[in-house]
């Protein structure tokens, strides 16, 4: 299947590692032009050389952006056009909130957690937009958590966040198509990445038991019997960001070896 995104201008944000990391990677296979951003320009240069040599596209830059600074982000899509002319995928990501129950959290804990997933993806749709609108085309995908289909344990500020980025995608994808911009969300699930490492660990700690036996009890209900690797989260990404997908919009996945039963 040809995907159509050789050349495309694709931004991912969040992306010096993790899923972001594997979503740009996936993007660059397909010969995208691909911009990268997070808060260490050190461990950008590393991925960006990375990715560049596991998949032979030069295409590949990064600009340091912090996603709660409204200035980075308008200097990132700069970038970007500058770079290509336009931008043709907006790939929404920030690293996740804190875990904690309710009564752990203050109002600096809600407010950081608004900021970098909610209001992050809203500062950096809103500049990519214009560009989109005038082209009459685009793709926006946001990662979320798979908290956006059923709550998960000990993580309020996801539970309330993520939700949050349903809507907006939800209401903007009923605004912006007939400029033939699709506007979709995807949550991963027990994906392995550092995220559920440092989450393993938390609980590890909580409950006195070790990170293995957390990390096997995980597994078993997934039923599927085993963590996704990155990759293959990634993939789905890239279609729904891709010209092969040409109508569906406003629309959430789950990305989870079928561990959430909610429909």
């Amino acid at each position: 299947m040809d995907l159509h995104l050789k050349g495309k201008s694709v931004i991912v944000t969040a992306a010096s590692k993790g899923l972001g990391r594997a979503v740009a990677t996936e993007f660059a296979r397909e010969g995208a032009h691909v911009l990268i951003s997070s808060r260490s320009e050190e461990t950008l240069q590393q991925t960006v050389e990375e990715i560049k040599q596991e998949t032979g596209n030069s295409n590949v830059d990064f600009a340091i952006c912090d996603m709660k600074n409204a200035s980075d982000i308008k200097q990132l899509v700069n970038k970007a056009v500058e770079s290509c002319g336009t931008v043709d995928v907006l790939i929404n990501n920030a690293g996740g909130p804190p875990a904690g129950k309710f009564l752990d959290m203050e109002d600096a804990d809600w407010y950081h957690a608004f900021e970098l997933n909610l209001l992050s993806f809203i500062r950096t749709t809103r500049e990519v937009i214009p560009y989109m609108k005038e082209q009459s085309r685009g793709h926006i995908v946001n990662l979320a958590s798979s908290s956006i289909k059923q709550t998960l344990d000990n993580l309020v500020l996801s539970n309330t966040m993520r939700p949050g980025i349903v809507g907006l995608a939800k209401s903007l994808s009923q605004e912006v198509s007939a400029d033939n911009i699709l506007v979709n969300t995807v949550g991963p699930g027990t994906i392995e990445t550092d995220r559920i490492a440092e989450l393993n660990e938390k609980k590890a700690d909580q409950q006195g038991s070790s990170i293995e036996a957390i990390k096997k009890a995980a597994q078993e209900e997934i039923p599927m019997k085993r963590y996704g690797q990155p990759q293959e989260f990634a993939k789905a990404i890239v279609f729904l960001a891709s010209g092969a997908n040409t109508y569906i919009t406003g629309q959430s996945l789950i990305v989870d070896g079928g561990l959430v039963k909610a429909l």
